[in-house]
């Protein structure tokens, strides 16, 4: 009768080395795996979608900054000197959705400037009876 699995080598072979078992698995199911290891590539993922959106919004936001400020200036301008009221009382004027734009003033030029943080600045000049004009951009 031939044995077709030997248990002990028959020509003098020595046995192959046995592979160790597999670690085991936690209770839960799952291996553990790094604190990090499967959120950063999700992560990273969503920052470099994030940079792409923002880059190509980048000008309509530049641009929305830019009219923003200079109705800003033109508005408070015409509130300050024509009207005669504070600056600060001129800020209720804006409309909703303008609480980023700050009013600045210079009371020896006569110039208001309007300004939206690292994006826009734009200024508007009291003219007397032509009422305030927005100067032109640099």
């Amino acid at each position: 009768m031939n044995n077709i699995n030997p248990t002990e080598p028959t020509t003098g072979e020595t046995p192959p080395h046995p592979t160790p078992p597999p670690a085991p698995i936690p209770a839960g199911g799952r291996r553990k795996t790094s604190r990090w290891g499967g959120c950063l590539p999700w992560a990273i993922g969503l920052g470099v979608l994030f940079a792409l959106f923002a880059i190509w919004k980048f000008p309509a936001f530049k641009a929305q900054a830019e009219l923003g400020s200079a109705y800003a200036a033109r508005v408070g301008c015409s509130c300050r000197y024509v009207q005669g009221r504070s600056l600060e009382s001129c800020q209720s004027d804006f409309e909703p959705g303008m609480e980023m734009v700050s009013l600045s003033e210079d009371p020896a030029t006569k110039t208001v400037t309007g300004s939206v943080p690292l994006l826009a600045s734009r200024s508007a000049r009291y003219a007397g009876a032509s009422g305030c004009l927005l100067r032109p951009e640099n």
